[in-house]
C-alpha cells in the first residue's frame, strides 16, 4: 500500500509540485530569516567569543552590554588579583577612536588595548593572516582585522577609478594625532556595528584615547583550577562591589539587551510567522484538493477491506513525503545563500538547532494540512463513492 500511496502522489504532478513549492517557500524563508537573525545576534557578542582565554569579565555594575563602557580606575585590576580563587587578572581597554587615513578621510574604529606583558585578549595565532601577535610590542604597533583592512581602512586607488588597496604590514594610520603602524592582519568575528577593530597594547591604547580620569574598560580574569567561575563571580561582587560575569553570562547579558532594545526580533518574528502561515495555507488547500480528487480510489480500497487506519497512514505518508522534499529543497537553497554571503557584510549563522527547528515547523505544517484530509478519509463511505 505504500507503493500505491506514492504512485497516487506522483500521478497528480501538478498538485504535488504546488505542495512542494509551498513547503519549499516556507522552509527557505524560515531558515534564511532565522539564520540572519542568529547571525546578527552572534555579532553582538563577537568580541566576547573571540576573547576566549579569560573565564571572567569584571566591570562597572551599570554596564548593560559589551559596548556600554563605564570606565574604572586603572588600579581596579590589582584589587581583582587579590580576590581568593583568582589565578590572574589583566586590564583591557575597549573604546572607539577616529582613524585618519592616507587620503585624509576619517573612519571610526574599535580599539582594544591588551595587557602589555601578556597580551591576553589578543587574536589566536591561528587567526593571524599576516604578522604575529608578539609584533604588537613594536613601536606604535597595531593589528587590524582583515575585513576592516580590506574595506573601510583600505588605501585609496593608485589610479582614478581603480580598486582600493587593502592595508598591509608597514602601512600607517593616525589615531587621535598619534602614529599607528600596522604590524599584523587578523580574522575576527564581525561586530554588530561592523566597524574595523584595532588591537594594540593597553599603554598605547590609553595614549591614543582622549585623556580621561578613568580609562580601564574591563578586567579579564581567570579562575584557579578547581574554582567554579560562577561562584568566583559572586565572590568578586561581594568583595569589590564590581559586576563580574562568566563568558556565557556576559554573552547572555549582551544578547538580552539587544533583544529588548532593537526591533530586529519583532521584524524577523513577523517574517517567520508569515512564512509559516503562507506555507500552511498553500499546503492545506492543495492537499485537500488532492485528497478530494482521490476519494474514489480510497473508497475502492475501503470496499476491498482496507481499514481506516491504513488509509490514514497512506494519507500521512503522502504528506510527509511532500514535506521532506520541500524541507530539503528549502534548507538547501538557504544554505547556498549562506555560502554565497560568506565574507560579506550580511550576517548568517546556521547552527544545527535551526535545522531541527525548521524541520519541526515543516512537520507541523504537514500535520495541519493533513487534518482536513484525514477527516474526509475517516468518514468516507464506499457506497457513496460508488453511487457518485
Amino acid at each position: 500500500m505504500i507503493s500505491v500511496a506514492i504512485k497516487m502522489l506522483l500521478r497528480d504532478r501538478r498538485k504535488s509540485f504546488l505542495m512542494i513549492v509551498g513547503l519549499t517557500f516556507a522552509s527557505l524563508l524560515i531558515t534564511q530569516q532565522m539564520a540572519i537573525f542568529l547571525g546578527i545576534m552572534g555579532r553582538t557578542i563577537g568580541f566576547i567569543t573571540d576573547t576566549n582565554l579569560p573565564d571572567l569579565w569584571v566591570m562597572d555594575p551599570k554596564v548593560k552590554f559589551i559596548d556600554d563602557i563605564k570606565p574604572l580606575q586603572d588600579t581596579e585590576f590589582l584589587r581583582i588579583r587579590g580576590v581568593e580563587g583568582v589565578a590572574w587578572a589583566v586590564p583591557l581597554y575597549k573604546g572607539t577612536l577616529r582613524a585618519r587615513l592616507e587620503d585624509g578621510s576619517f573612519q571610526v574604529c574599535n580599539v582594544a588595548g591588551l595587557d602589555d606583558s601578556t597580551l591576553i585578549g589578543s587574536p589566536s595565532p591561528l587567526r593571524m593572516v599576516q604578522g604575529r601577535v608578539e609584533d604588537l610590542r613594536h613601536t606604535d604597533g597595531v593589528i587590524v582585522d582583515e575585513a576592516g583592512a580590506a574595506t573601510k581602512l583600505s588605501r585609496p586607488p593608485r589610479k582614478p577609478g581603480g580598486p582600493r588597496t587593502p592595508l598591509g604590514i608597514g602601512d600607517v594610520l593616525e589615531l587621535n594625532d598619534h602614529r599607528a603602524v600596522v604590524v599584523g592582519i587578523c580574522k575576527i568575528t564581525r561586530t554588530f556595528q561592523s566597524q574595523p577593530l584595532l588591537y594594540t597594547t593597553y599603554s598605547r591604547a590609553t595614549t591614543f584615547a582622549p585623556r580621561e580620569r578613568k580609562l580601564l574598560s574591563f578586567v579579564l580574569a581567570k579562575a584557579k583550577p578547581g574554582v567554579d567561575p560562577a561562584k568566583l563571580c559572586a565572590r568578586i561582587r561581594g568583595t569589590t562591589g564590581l559586576a563580574a560575569y562568566t563568558n556565557s553570562q556576559f554573552s547572555d547579558l549582551t544578547i538580552g539587551y539587544f533583544m529588548r532594545n532593537i526591533q530586529a526580533p519583532i521584524n524577523f518574528g513577523i517574517s517567520v510567522l508569515l512564512s509559516f502561515i503562507v506555507g500552511a495555507a498553500i499546503a492545506t488547500q492543495t492537499f485537500s484538493n488532492f485528497t478530494l480528487e482521490n476519494l474514489r480510489y480510497l473508497g475502492t480500497f475501503k470496499a476491498m477491506g482496507a481499514s481506516s487506519g491504513l488509509l490514514l497512514r497512506m494519507t500521512v505518508l503522502q504528506t510527509l513525503l511532500v514535506g521532506a522534499v520541500g524541507f530539503g529543497t528549502g534548507v538547501g537553497v538557504a544554505s547556498l545563500f549562506g555560502v554565497v554571503s560568506k565574507g560579506t557584510e550580511l550576517a548568517f549563522q546556521f547552527p544545527w538547532q535551526l535545522l531541527a527547528g525548521t524541520a519541526g515547523a515543516i512537520f507541523l505544517i504537514c500535520i495541519l494540512s493533513s487534518l482536513v484530509s484525514l477527516r474526509r478519509v475517516v468518514v468516507l463511505e464506499p457506497a457513496m463513492v460508488f453511487k457518485s
